[in-house]
């Protein structure tokens, strides 16, 4: 068991790093700290946000465990699923570093962001989640891993709260830190805004690239 653990870690953190370095992740956590009522706001915003990779993590586990994760070798479908997830990220990330220039400001739909009440905050942090594709590729390729990976209850419980963990850290460093310090954050958080901002295109690439190719690699290594 515990090779098995070790093993579907060094696929799940990349992935959740993956969510949690992408800019479209840190730049809203950053931006409801802009609003009019920043704690509660931004508090708001990181659970819903935890909530909806919950959510996603759980809805891939069941059902990858319902698809033939008892078993206790991988499925064949498994290593395809990841080839093509894989793919689709790299094909993703290709686009995103030849329209990288296109991109040198936050998206329109980040712009309300800084108008956010608490209560929609929450809502929004769940949204963030659940209506991303990268997102939604990134935690389907762990919902399989855990779920299809031959792990005990406790291996896949200790998985899956890892991953979720990883991937929220970068929503919830800030929005702790800021629940802590207040105002004094505000000009490091705008530095960091707008350099995130500038660079949004390129970073996203990059990563969605790396972590495609990771992801083939695992795929092609368990046809075998």
């Amino acid at each position: 068991m515990e090779e098995s653990l070790g093993s579907a870690l060094t696929t799940l953190i990349p992935l959740a790093l993956v969510v949690a370095l992408s800019p479209l992740t840190v730049i809203p956590a950053v931006l409801v700290l802009h609003s009019s009522k920043p704690r509660p706001t931004s508090l708001a915003f990181l659970a819903g946000w935890v909530v909806g990779l919950v959510g996603l993590t759980v809805v891939f586990i069941e059902a990858s465990s319902l698809a033939g994760g008892e078993q206790h070798t991988r499925p064949a479908w498994m290593s395809w699923v990841r080839i093509i997830l894989g793919a689709a990220l790299i094909v993703f990330g290709v686009y995103r570093f030849v329209t990288r220039h296109r991109h040198t400001e936050q998206p329109r739909w980040m712009r309300p962001f800084a108008k956010l009440t608490p209560g929609r905050a929450g809502l929004t942090g769940v949204a963030v989640a659940v209506v991303r594709p990268e997102v939604l590729a990134l935690v389907a390729t762990a919902g399989l891993e855990i779920g299809a990976g031959g792990l005990s209850t406790a291996g896949a419980w200790t998985c899956g709260v890892l991953f979720i963990a990883v991937a929220a850290s970068t929503v919830a460093i800030p929005v702790l830190a800021y629940a802590i310090a207040g105002e004094r954050l505000d000009p490091t958080m705008a530095r960091i805004k707008d350099w995130m901002d500038r660079n949004l295109g390129a970073m996203e690439a990059v990563v969605l690239v790396v972590i495609g190719l990771m992801v083939i690699e695992k795929g092609i290594s368990s046809l075998s």
